[in-house]
């Protein structure tokens, strides 16, 4: 059964004025097959032809930007970060490009010896002819590409299927292929349905998206007997050591939490003070978020924008509402706001918070900075642990060293220091979701790449086959 037209809302207007027309399951199958066929000659042209090809798109990205980002613009209701996404998305392919050969290089083996006499082996790295990659709408650009380039680099095929949310982009993305063919990539309109029927298809699936439907794709890749990386939610923590600057680290703290109105993984969605330097924190914090301005009407002004998605701001008054109710009290922000047709939301700041209220457990996705005091570390780290997610946290101090004492015992797969969300900065830095946060290998470091790789042990003989007689049971034979 095929999937009926999507209409796709307007962020900023509430209109919902563009639609998609999701793929049915025959033409998935259609496209797999020709992409599969795609990818022998692909795998085979060496990592050095792979490179000249993607470098070749990436100018062709580069001359298109000015589309790509205005797409991009219209369906998340900003501006700036949407050219940074397509400025971003340059700099992806250039840095596989540079990297890749020398991971290759440095992961296969030659001729080592074994435990055993005249044996040694070697290990070919064969790529997934076919991978599946299922990107969400916060940073719809980025995300699908974040999987997708490092799998080509590998010698894969890749099909993407991004939220139909935020869709637009994806037709001046493809024309972009059109000046460099011969890339087995296809981008394609669709919605869950679609994203389920391509699970079904592919070789190896990359998903980034909520705990709640990465469970339906890992259940369905565990179906179709696939490797499956999933990249899910977090509820990321702050701590803020009592050495730290208190307007310092309200600045670090504002920016970690509403950069693209919260709406990132990354973000910091707790933030744990010390008693010795809260009351200048949260003076300072609630004095910076009050200035913060919104892009409306003028998407060129500004410092954040609209919830791209509608349902996330129910979601997120839902959260401010149940801590009032619970007893906290709002420094800044608290009201979703319609303005235009959009739905914003100046950045929030709640005291007093306690771990029964919502804002605390679950994660917001929105520029709301809940912030509870503690008297000593070992309470905060407790409380940072506190929760089924695990992606990242941060933790500042009045030196590095100290800092870090307090970040080795988090349980997050990356953990900034003396700054707040840098693992959207930093790709090199390799690194593992811990509880509900993510499954299978990362897209950061050497594995990004990688684990588009099975390995294949060669096993050479270069004495004597022991003969049957080795093993036969009579003494003396």
């Amino acid at each position: 059964m095929g999937s009926t037209a999507v209409k796709v809302r307007n962020p900023r207007t509430g209109d919902s004025d563009y639609e998609i027309a999701p793929r049915e399951e025959a033409d998935i199958i259609a496209l797999a097959r020709r992409l599969r066929d795609e990818q022998a000659g692909w795998s085979a042209t060496g990592i050095d032809e792979r490179s000249e090809a993607l470098l070749r798109w990436s100018k062709a990205i580069a001359a298109n930007s000015a589309a790509i980002a205005k797409a991009l613009s219209i369906d998340t209701g900003r501006q700036k970060i949407s050219q940074i996404e397509v400025d971003g998305a340059v700099r992806l392919i250039e840095r596989w490009a540079r990297s890749a050969g020398d991971i290759i290089a440095a992961a296969k083996v030659e001729n080592r010896p074994t435990s055993i006499p005249g044996i040694s082996t070697s290990t070919r790295l064969v790529p997934y002819p076919l991978v599946g990659a299922i990107s969400p709408w916060n940073f719809p650009l980025t995300l699908a590409l974040i999987d997708a380039i490092p799998a080509l680099m590998a010698g894969c095929a890749v099909i993407v299927k991004p939220s139909e949310v935020t869709p637009r982009f994806i037709k001046p993305l493809m024309a972009t292929l059109d000046h460099t063919p011969g890339i087995p990539l296809s981008v394609i309109e669709g919605d869950g349905v679609t994203g389920a029927a391509l699970v079904r298809h592919v070789d190896y699936v990359a998903f980034t998206g909520s705990v709640a439907t990465g469970r339906k794709v890992g259940a369905a890749a565990a179906d179709a007997f696939i490797p499956a990386s999933l990249e899910l939610g977090g509820k990321d923590p702050m701590i803020i050591l009592a050495s730290t600057d208190p307007v310092q680290a309200a600045e670090i703290a504002l920016r970690a939490s509403v950069v693209n109105s919260g709406q990132a993984c990354q973000s910091i969605e707790r933030v744990y003070v010390a008693r010795e330097i809260a009351n200048p924190f949260l003076a300072a914090l609630g004095e910076k978020a009050k200035a913060v301005r919104l892009n409306y009407p003028d998407i060129h002004s500004g410092d954040i924008g609209p919830f791209i998605f509608e349902r996330q701001a129910v979601i997120v008054q839902a959260q401010i509402d149940d801590a009032v109710s619970k007893g906290a009290m709002l420094l800044a922000g608290g009201q979703v706001e319609a303005l235009g047709g959009g739905l914003y939301l100046r950045p929030t700041v709640l005291a007093n918070v306690t771990s029964d209220m919502t804002v605390m457990s679950e994660e917001t996705f929105g520029p709301v900075i809940p912030v509870t005091i503690f008297d000593e570390p070992g309470e905060a780290i407790a409380r940072a642990n506190d929760g089924i997610y695990g992606l990242s946290a941060s933790v500042l101090a009045g030196t590095a060293e100290e800092a870090e004492a307090v970040a080795a015992q988090l349980k997050a797969g990356a953990v900034s220091i003396n700054d707040g969300s840098l693992t959207s900065m930093v790709w090199e830095a390799e690194k593992s979701s811990f509880g509900l946060s993510g499954l299978g290998p990362g897209r950061m470091g050497d594995s990004g790449l990688l684990r588009f790789f099975r390995k294949q042990a060669l096993i050479r003989q270069s004495g004597t086959p022991l003969p049957l007689v080795a093993y036969s049971e009579g003494e003396g034979r």
